[in-house]
């Protein structure tokens, strides 16, 4: 087979996250409620659609001139699969603490400094069996987290229809709308608008412009330091309540809303008085720019014409969020969380961050555009994204699941949030340079409280 099909030039998004600077690997960590079936879960990936697509079967090669290809090669599952008999002891905690630690742990190691080994395709799973818990890590070379998770997700079958697979389905909502005629101009006046803007800021982020200084700063080299891992556990239906005490507001706006009160929370217990009140803290948010985000057909990520669009397909905006001390009305986050996105749609900021890194591949090279990335990380202070997972719950290799959550290897950020939900649960994985940031179960907790108190809020909003 290998010999019968050509090689591949990588895509440029492919090559950037191949540069030492951007080396990105995401990790998916999925925890089964049964004990690990080796043989059931070896079975099931050599079955799906994973070893069916060509980025999973192919090696990494570089030719004379250090350019890079996709060569077609026979799977060994037997390299691919990692299986960990032993527990991972984490001293400072105890039960179900400790489990859900020892996992963490495990991967907040994997985060700094663990390559994968390009004498295979790029891609591995580790199996947790006295934890129950298996962790794929797919390199961002392959694709983003819509796409990979995708083809994660194809491993799964739901527990209701064990022949059907994982539901995932959200909204679109980007760039001007419809509407009377003159509404469709001010719309795209508006575009042209916020997108010159937020153009110059981005342009200002890689040259000098930086966010002041603070005790969740990263820069450059923090992509070495040791990590640290927490998780913040949040309820989709407290999000939904939220978002309704605010007009057309979404889980997205909800989102960004408990991450700059949790951060203002944060900054008061590590620099109490020592802030001034609106301080602005920059964050890089990963925006899948698709036309379709609705994968319920997964097969058709093997498609060349897929309309799905495998691969690294999103852009980036600059998220300002703004230190506050705590006051009577937690809701005002959302409602400023909610202006300043709302802006950000206007201006499709994203779409204009994915068509200048591919412009930047095209004429400069990868060099210069992850020099171009790793500024703007430097002089940003974090990273968020939020990938939807299945609404209902799911098996893997006939275990059924209890959780899954996602996260990246470091970058020069100390402080890096994944949301990823599944079956009414959305719990944001909180990587920190535990140098810099020492108690991220702290900062999960600061997260936590803030949704409550916005929901408590909303509810009492209600009642009135």
């Amino acid at each position: 087979m290998a010999a019968s099909v050509p090689d591949e030039p990588l895509t440029p998004s492919g090559r950037l996250f191949l540069r030492p600077e951007l080396d990105t690997i995401i990790h998916c960590i999925i925890r089964g409620k049964d004990p690990i079936n080796v043989d059931a879960v070896k079975s099931t990936i050599a079955s799906s659609l994973m070893l069916q697509h060509p980025r999973f079967c192919s090696l990494l090669v570089r030719d004379r001139n250090g350019r890079e290809y996709w060569r077609r090669t026979q799977v060994d599952l037997d390299q691919h699969l990692i299986v960990i008999n032993h527990r991972i002891g984490t001293a400072d905690y105890s039960g179900a603490n400790a489990e859900e630690a020892a996992v963490n742990q495990y991967v907040a190691d994997l985060t700094v400094s663990t390559p994968l080994s390009t004498d295979k395709p790029l891609w591995e799973a580790h199996l947790l069996m006295a934890h129950r818990c298996a962790v794929f890590r797919i390199h961002h070379a392959l694709g983003d987290g819509i796409s990979l998770m995708s083809i994660v997700m194809g491993c799964c079958r739901r527990i209701d229809d064990p022949e059907a697979l994982p539901t995932m389905i959200t909204k679109r909502d980007l760039g001007p709308g419809g509407g009377k005629w003159w509404d469709r101009i001010r719309q795209v006046l508006m575009m042209l608008c916020f997108g010159f803007v937020f153009a110059l800021e981005f342009i200002l982020r890689a040259l000098w412009v930086r966010d002041r200084k603070t005790v969740i700063s990263g820069g450059a080299g923090v992509e070495l330091w040791p990590r640290k891992l927490a998780t913040a556990k949040l309820l989709i239906q407290d999000m939904k309540v939220v978002k309704k005490a605010v007009d057309n507001a979404t889980i997205n706006d909800v989102l960004f809303a408990v991450v700059s009160s949790g951060i203002s929370r944060y900054l008061d217990h590590r620099s109490p008085n020592a802030l001034q009140e609106g301080l602005r803290i920059t964050g890089e948010a990963m925006v899948n720019i698709r036309k379709q985000r609705q994968l319920e057909d997964l097969s058709d990520l093997i498609k060349n014409n897929s309309s799905s669009r495998w691969g690294n397909k999103f852009g980036v905006i600059l998220l300002p969020i703004y230190y506050h001390k705590r006051n009577d009305d937690p809701l005002q986050y959302l409602k400023r969380a909610k202006k300043m996105v709302d802006l950000k749609k206007h201006s499709l900021e994203a779409h204009f961050s994915y068509k200048t890194g591919d412009l930047v591949m095209s004429w400069l090279g990868p060099k210069y555009a992850s020099l171009l990335n790793y500024r703007i990380v430097c002089n940003t202070t974090f990273t968020i994204s939020n990938v939807v997972g299945p609404q209902e719950e799911i098996t893997l290799a006939g275990n059924p699941i209890d959780y899954i959550r996602v996260n990246t290897s470091s970058l020069p950020h100390a402080l890096t949030m994944h949301m990823m939900s599944y079956a009414g649960r959305a719990d944001i994985q909180v990587l920190v340079a535990k140098d810099i940031i020492p108690d991220p179960e702290f900062l999960a907790t600061c997260f936590e409280n803030a949704l409550i108190e916005m929901k408590e809020a909303a509810l009492a909003t209600v009642k009135k």
